[in-house]
């Protein structure tokens, strides 16, 4: 059986099935592309609830295994040459699962690094873009008296989605017909904008009809709806 004890996360965290991948997260925009991706490919894996409310990602346990303390981070007992490896990134993660099991990533190289240069447009412009708009317009920052920044992020949003839309015309996924891990990092973050943090109107998304077909197509997959509620969230 695989000894993960050498990780100090599996003493807060302590795995029951240690020969399986350890997925340490939360379902945010960033958490689930990761649960999606494992759901996706059927690889087994065990998870791992990191309560924000409850500080867990700040906890040493958890810095042992991200320095940057965010989710998701995880755990592969059966890593390059049969040994663990500890991950966080999501972007990196999505990458290692897709090159490790040969799933979601395109076979031919070329088209393989433009699937993964669009899961770095995602990790560089639709996840810090999106979070600030939540941030200015549902949490916190919707009390500022100066608005502007707000106006910045929705205005850059709108510049984004429009990126996707133009791309999306045409096409089922983001790699033509063979869907991806540039679709699966992206999934979160566009229903979280419209949904939970309730800008559809701001960005003006109903305008972005190619846009709003891709993501109407991925949340029928089934893996897509599991995968958005792994873990469960805390009660």
């Amino acid at each position: 059986m695989t000894d993960l004890s050498a990780f100090p996360i599996t003493k807060r965290w302590p795995a029951r099935h240690p020969d399986r991948l350890q997925l340490y997260s939360l379902p945010t925009p960033n958490g689930v592309k990761v649960s999606i991706m494992l759901e996706e490919i059927g690889l087994p894996y065990e998870v791992h609830l990191v309560d924000f409310g409850k500080d867990d990602q700040k906890t040493p346990e958890f810095l042992s295994l991200n320095p940057n303390g965010r989710i998701p981070a995880i755990i592969d007992p059966d890593g390059p040459g049969g040994q663990p490896l500890p991950l966080f990134e999501s972007g990196a993660i999505l990458q290692y699962l897709a090159e490790k099991t040969g799933e979601l990533l395109p076979s031919d190289a070329a088209r393989r690094y433009q699937a993964i240069q669009w899961v770095h447009f995602q990790m560089g412009g639709i996840g810090p873009m999106f979070g600030q708009v939540g941030f200015f317009h549902k949490f916190a920052g919707k009390d500022f008296e100066d608005k502007r920044p707000l106006q910045r992020y929705v205005d850059e949003s709108k510049r984004l989605l429009g990126v996707m839309e133009t791309h999306l015309a045409g096409r089922q996924w983001f790699m033509d017909d063979e869907y991806s891990i540039a679709d699966v990092s992206m999934i979160g973050w566009v229903r979280n904008l419209i949904g939970f943090y309730g800008a559809r109107e701001l960005v003006e998304f109903d305008q972005f009809k190619h846009v709003a077909g891709w993501l109407e197509r991925a949340l029928k997959r089934p893996a897509v709806e599991r995968g958005l509620n792994i873990p469960k969230r805390p009660t």
